[in-house]
């Protein structure tokens, strides 16, 4: 089972939506802000290494997940996408990657590779000058 995120480690900013929207938009502070950081957070030290290590847009350089919900008019619901959000993050960072089993390349791929570099060979060959 996946480690849960703490709430209370948890940073939130009102701030306005953009987009269209009228007057709803431009007067309500629907929109929000998560800030979490990684580094000081409750997390298992595998989950939080794993995730510092994803090259994600979200994560800053400082190890600081931000994430900007305003899909919703209101802000509890806002609230609950950017935590979903970020629950969905640590949930594939808890995920240990499979160890890779080394194999060989079978046989008929080998022929292949080499009936396919035999052919893009005379393909060149066939670009030099002619000779009479």
């Amino acid at each position: 089972m996946p480690p849960t995120v703490d709430e209370r480690e948890v940073e939130w900013t009102a701030i306005r939506a953009q987009g269209a929207g009228g007057q709803n938009v431009n007067k309500v502070s629907s929109a929000v802000h998560l800030r979490y950081d990684v580094r000081a957070s409750s997390l298992p030290e595998p989950v939080k290494e794993r995730l510092l290590a994803m090259q994600d847009q979200r994560l800053t350089d400082e190890g600081v997940v931000v994430i900007k919900a305003q899909t919703h008019r209101s802000q509890e619901k806002n609230r609950a996408e950017a935590l979903r959000r970020l629950q969905e993050l640590v949930d594939i960072a808890a995920t240990p990657p499979k160890p890779r089993k080394p194999t060989r390349p079978t046989r008929a791929s080998k022929e292949r590779r080499l009936q396919g570099k035999s052919v893009r060979s005379e393909v060149k060959a066939g670009r030099g000058k002619v000779v009479d």
